[in-house]
């Protein structure tokens, strides 16, 4: 289990009213229904949550569950990316 993949899940079904089972592995934020402003409301929540702050570029609507949650865990260890450099590998 992957505590930060199962927040980024719940926020999204919580927050943004997406049922569990549309969040399929693979599915894009802009899939899930999610524009700029709501991937930028996702990633201000996970920011207050584990007190990271990804550069604003950092997530598109193209991004998966799965590249944020490795986005705020790379961030939690302290690795940081360029800015501009789009989703997380």
């Amino acid at each position: 289990m992957d505590p930060v993949h199962d927040h980024v899940i719940t926020v999204l079904t919580e927050k943004f009213d997406i049922p569990a089972e549309d969040i399929a592995p693979g599915t894009t934020l802009t899939e899930l229904g999610l524009d700029s402003l709501a991937v930028t409301e996702l990633l201000v929540t996970l920011q207050e949550q584990y007190a990271v702050g990804p550069p604003d570029d950092a997530v598109t609507g193209e991004a998966t569950p799965e590249d944020v949650a490795a986005l705020v865990r790379k961030l939690q260890s302290g690795e940081q990316r360029p800015a501009g450099q789009g989703t997380p590998e």
